[in-house]
């Protein structure tokens, strides 16, 4: 009960900073306000330009790897008083870790020399 009620008073509060923000903020609108603005250089050209996939591969793989990495913390902090359990369970999530790894690689996600992934 206690976590469906949080769930709810975070969807009201969401439902509640969508609705409200757009009503009392201010409504100007102009050709100086919708222009882009970054860092105070002005914009030039298209910003639509194509970027390689390998880009994204790169980055969605450091976020889900920074990610699994993040749940080390817990373990590394009290592995004393978890036991045999915790570290058969660290165990089976490395490996788990690895063969995620070992795909990326089998895939070549990583090889920057590719002109295609394989498929």
């Amino acid at each position: 009960m206690p976590v469906i009620l949080q769930s709810l008073v975070a969807l009201g509060f969401v439902a509640l900073i969508l609705i409200v923000v757009p009503l009392l903020g201010p409504r100007r609108r102009g050709g100086k306000k919708d222009e882009n603005f970054e860092c105070g250089i002005e914009s030039e050209g298209n910003a639509r330009i194509p970027v390689s996939i390998k880009y994204f591969m790169i980055a969605i793989l450091f976020v889900l790897f920074d990610v699994e990495v993040i749940f080390f913390y817990p373990y590394a902090v009290n592995f004393r008083e978890m036991g045999i359990e915790a570290f058969l369970a660290v165990l089976l999530f490395v490996a788990i870790f690895l063969l995620g790894f070992y795909y990326v690689l089998r895939k070549g996600a990583l090889d920057w020399e590719n002109e295609r992934l394989k498929g």
